[in-house]
């Protein structure tokens, strides 16, 4: 196993050039899907990397048993055995430092999905009121759009402030762009990357790149059903001067806080052409085939340590 259980840790460093080049040269719909796949791939693998080093940190805690085992022993203490731990990459520090690191890792995620769960059931709590339509115009004076996922409850949520400061046509184009969201499930993209970005810090990029290509794509959706793409650029520049934004991250909203210049000069360009998978001979398909191969490279090297560690454990604890 040796150092190369520590390889997931830093390979998603590979995936930050994908990153920006994704969002400029990819559609957004690729760029999302790749982008997202790459980060939970390489988030599960670092955290179980942090899961087989805590193992090895688990002989530094005291009450371990001595080194000085007998094989007959009923009691299963063979972990201690210098043998044993020759085999695996034990490193004092780092095995007690990865017992609290996975411990934060775990409270992260279990708070983000805590709030994200909290934050829905709320929002569907408040709007249990209203009649049960696809769209929940609020009459509030805080400007506010966002797309609502709740399976056969998927609503848009808007107010009557961000109304009144859209046309008609932009208000299409604010209904156009809430529905591709939902259409496409982009809150399980972002509440993926998110997660992603909670288990491993490297990961950061990329959770900033999806919301922004999630969005992008709803941008996309909304000018073909609008059928002008200055319509939803207007929309946007107009939403993004008095929207506040979404009440959590991984809810998507028509003027989500992020690079709006970026979206509105996109939509003010040409259409960006379909295609599933970048060619090796450009900028961007090189990117993505290092982070590719990155993530390859990630989940072979856990997977390995992963059986590896299992059988020292089943040699070492003979019950």
């Amino acid at each position: 196993m040796g150092v190369f259980v520590f390889l997931p840790l830093v390979l998603p460093l590979t995936a930050w050039p994908i990153a920006r080049l994704a969002e400029q040269h990819l559609h957004p719909r690729t760029a999302t899907r790749l982008l997202t796949g790459v980060a939970v791939v390489m988030a599960a693998c670092s955290t179980v990397c942090l899961g087989l080093v805590m193992v090895v940190g688990t002989a530094q805690l005291p009450g371990n048993p001595p080194p000085d085992f007998v094989r007959g022993d009923p009691q299963p203490d063979g972990w201690s055995d210098p043998e044993v731990r020759a085999a695996v990459p034990y490193d004092e520090v780092v095995g007690k430092a990865a017992i609290p690191a996975l411990c934060a890792v775990v409270v992260a995620c279990a708070r983000t999905l805590w709030r994200h769960g909290r934050v829905r059931r709320h929002a569907h709590r408040a709007l249990s009121g209203l009649p049960g339509t696809g769209v929940a115009v609020l009459p509030d004076e805080v400007p506010y759009a966002y797309a609502l996922p709740g399976g056969r409850r998927d609503r848009v949520v808007v107010t009557t402030a961000l109304l009144d400061c859209l046309e008609p046509a932009e208000r299409r184009a604010l209904f156009a762009h809430e529905r591709a969201h939902l259409a496409a499930r982009h809150h399980r993209y972002l509440l993926a990357v998110q997660l992603a970005a909670r288990a491993n810090p490297f990961l950061r990029p990329l959770r900033t790149a999806v919301s922004y290509t999630a969005e992008r794509w709803a941008d996309e959706e909304a000018a073909k059903a609008v059928g002008s793409r200055r319509t939803v650029a207007c929309a946007i520049g107009e939403a993004a001067l008095v929207s506040r934004g979404t009440p959590l991250a991984t809810l998507a909203g028509f003027a989500a806080p992020g690079p709006v210049p970026r979206r509105v000069a996109a939509l003010l360009g040409p259409a960006p052409p379909v295609r599933r998978w970048p060619s090796l001979f450009t900028s961007v398909g090189l990117a993505a085939w290092c982070a590719a191969a990155g993530t390859a490279a990630s989940a072979m090297s856990s997977a390995n340590s992963a059986v590896k560690m299992v059988l020292i454990l089943r040699a070492a604890t003979p019950l």
